[in-house]
């Protein structure tokens, strides 16, 4: 089983990734890659060129992702800009309390992933996308997850509960990283 190198600075995602992607080892970017802007108006289109770009930095297989969430209230916005939805330097909390204050609480959102997939070697590359449906929460809830998680109620799960109120294998099981994932996983054992 070859390792994956991450191409990703969030250590979240790193950590997130290593569980998602277990057994097989997933690596750290080096220090001193550097990422491509996220300046596409895809989710692949934002992912494709950072995998490239850690694989042919490192020599080795690498995978990227972007990801965000859509609400259907505000026509998929942020979508693309989840990260930087309350402006390019906001905090997650700065992006969160911008999506309560716009959109209505109980409205439908979406988390989309898209993981790109890059081997410098044989120059296959391939995307794979995991998508969670849920609701917009009233308020923040829970003390996991991060990002958008504590008001994301996903429709997979009891209908109560928080993204960041479930344990890391419920999340694991319904998330959009982690369909994402397995898809990769799949093809990888294909």
């Amino acid at each position: 089983m070859s390792d994956l190198v991450l191409a990703t600075r969030n250590p979240h995602k790193l950590r997130e990734f290593e569980r998602l992607l277990a057994p097989r080892r997933v690596l750290p970017l080096p220090d001193d890659v550097v990422l491509p802007p996220e300046d596409g108006d895809t989710f692949e289109a934002n992912a494709v060129p950072k995998a490239r770009t850690a694989a042919a930095a490192t020599g080795r297989v690498a995978i990227a992702d972007d990801s965000g969430i859509e609400s259907a209230a505000l026509g998929g916005a942020p979508g693309v800009y989840s990260a930087r939805y309350a402006g390019p330097e906001a905090s997650d909390e700065e992006n969160l309390d911008k999506l309560l204050r716009e959109a209505p609480a109980g409205s439908a959102l979406a988390y989309v992933c898209v993981i790109a997939y890059v081997d410098p070697a044989t120059g296959e590359e391939r995307c794979f996308e995991g998508r969670c449906t849920g609701r917009l929460a009233e308020a923040p809830r829970g003390a996991g997850g991060f990002g958008y998680d504590p008001a994301f109620i996903p429709d997979d799960g009891d209908g109560t509960r928080t993204m960041a109120e479930l344990s890391e294998a419920e999340k694991d099981a319904i998330s959009h990283r982690g369909r994402a994932a397995r898809e990769l996983l799949a093809w990888l054992a294909s």
